[in-house]
């Protein structure tokens, strides 16, 4: 997969970084929910329709992909595609320099 292509997603919102990371492991669409608020302490809650529209616009744009689960769940289970793991390791490169070079820009400024 090219950078290129996984760039061209960048920069995400929270809300879309939170939900591809709750992806690492499959989950259905209520798991999700729970996953985004925990690891986001409590800043990103997603509703219902929020989270499907989402998770309709990500499939589309082959960051996710359904997966099959329990057959007696009929819950959709969701995981991400090797071009949605791309995406979040750009992501979290092009945030981790955001916040190098503001620690960068503070640490000059206390020491002026």
């Amino acid at each position: 997969m090219k950078n290129t292509e996984a760039s061209s997603f960048l920069p995400l919102t929270h809300t879309t970084f939170y939900t591809l990371i709750a992806l690492e492991h499959p989950l259905h669409g209520y798991g999700i929910m729970q996953k985004v608020e925990h690891v986001s302490a409590g800043d990103v809650k997603i509703g219902p329709g929020t989270l499907y529209s989402a998770l309709s616009k990500l499939e589309k744009q082959k960051l996710i992909k359904k997966v099959d689960g329990d057959s007696g769940d009929r819950r959709k289970l969701y995981t991400l595609t090797g071009l949605g793991q791309d995406v979040i390791r750009l992501e979290y490169q092009r945030l981790s320099h955001l916040v190098q070079v503001g620690k960068d820009v503070i640490k000059r400024m206390e020491d002026n």
